[in-house]
């Protein structure tokens, strides 16, 4: 924003510091007219020396002002520029910190978020401001890097089955006597992953901009929805799905709840026993909490491979080989989804094998709708 030049706060603060002195000395020297010279006579007065042990005449007031005056305008003039030169050193080494923040802030509207002012001394305002403005540019750089990571991530993924089509209609142009049904089903595969992608990069995207209407949402009717339509892919992965809990009301958008539902009990089948696992999805509700908790037996996971779970296009061995793959974007767009409601996604191992996942949302709306 383009402002017109004005007078800087520390000259004001200068010269705010100069005027207050200026006035406790003005206020001063009136005080001593007001209680003193105001009591000496205008006019000689004689006394007789028997009366007076200094003898002699009495001063009068304009002769006082005479030697006064001068002394005061003097002392307004030194109080003048003691006011100045200190103000605007004392203004300088306060403003100091503001400096620092406002040369950081600069540098960050440049593209540099990996610096921080982390600003030295006691805690004061200046050093609250600046503690914030550290952590308001980790929280960027952040964001930042995760932004770019998932850039790059996602036009690797896009580039494999775009890259796969145009191998198999290289194919068909050079061998036109080949078979295309076979040509034509492997297009059709790679075509649907990379619409499963795009999607899901879509979903991503308009969950974390918040772009949705807030409403009141029941998760357990959220938790039935999502288990009988992926009963059937239970069914073929020999997984037995067990749903139970109470009415567990919040508010958001009915449709990305029930698609982090369904990622959660999507990705709760398919990362399974071969045969006779069990999926557990549970609604419950706490004091000013709604709570969705989605259990699985399976392999054991170690503390170290667990926060890297809801990474995007974070797959495992077993989920590349399966018919079920997805894009590796499951669990990462279901913490998006939870952030985007103020939630917070919880994962935890399960001491016999397999997945804890616990899904926490206020039942009251902390925020404005569509913020």
């Amino acid at each position: 924003m383009d402002r017109a030049p004005g007078v800087s706060v520390r000259l004001k603060l200068t010269l705010s510091y100069a005027g207050f002195l200026m006035l406790a000395g003005v206020l001063l020297l009136a005080a001593v007219w007001l209680f003193l010279l105001r009591y000496v006579p205008d006019r000689a007065m004689l006394y007789n020396p028997d009366d007076m042990p200094s003898g002699g005449v009495f001063p009068i007031r304009s002769a006082l002002l005479a030697v006064f005056a001068p002394r005061a305008a003097a002392v307004l003039a030194f109080l003048l520029v003691f006011g100045l030169v200190g103000g605007w050193i004392l203004a300088g080494r306060m403003l100091a910190p503001l400096t620092r923040i406002a040369d950081a802030t600069r540098r960050a509207t440049h593209g540099s978020l990996s610096h921080r002012i982390r600003l030295p001394g006691r805690k004061d305002e200046f050093r609250e401001l600046a503690d914030a403005f550290d952590a308001m540019l980790a929280r960027l750089e952040a964001h930042v890097a995760e932004q770019r990571r998932f850039a790059a991530n996602a036009s690797h993924e896009l580039r494999t089955p775009l890259a796969v089509s145009k191998a198999l209609l290289d194919v068909a142009r050079t061998d036109p006597n080949r078979d295309t049904g076979e040509l034509i089903d492997r297009l059709h595969t790679v075509n649907t992953r990379a619409i499963e992608l795009t999607e899901a990069l879509l979903l991503a995207g308009r969950a974390e901009q918040r772009s949705f209407t807030r409403e009141p949402v029941d998760l357990s009717l959220l938790a039935e929805e999502a288990t009988e339509t992926l009963l059937p892919l239970a069914e073929k992965h020999g997984v037995t799905l067990e749903t139970r809990g109470e009415i567990t009301t919040t508010t958001g958008s009915p449709a990305l709840l029930l698609q982090l539902t369904m990622n959660l009990v999507h990705n709760a089948i398919v990362h399974n026993l071969p045969d006779q696992g069990t999926v557990w999805v549970h609604t419950d509700t706490r004091p000013g909490t709604a709570v969705l908790t989605i259990e699985n037996t399976g392999e054991k996971l170690t503390p170290e491979l667990i926060p890297t779970l809801t990474e995007p296009f974070q797959r495992g061995t077993e989920r590349i080989h399966t018919d079920h793959a997805g894009v590796g974007l499951g669990l990462a767009i279901a913490k998006t989804i939870t952030h985007a409601h103020d939630g917070t996604l919880t994962l935890t191992p399960r001491p016999m094998g397999g997945l804890r996942i616990s899904v926490e949302l206020p039942t009251q709306n902390p925020r404005p709708d569509g913020v």
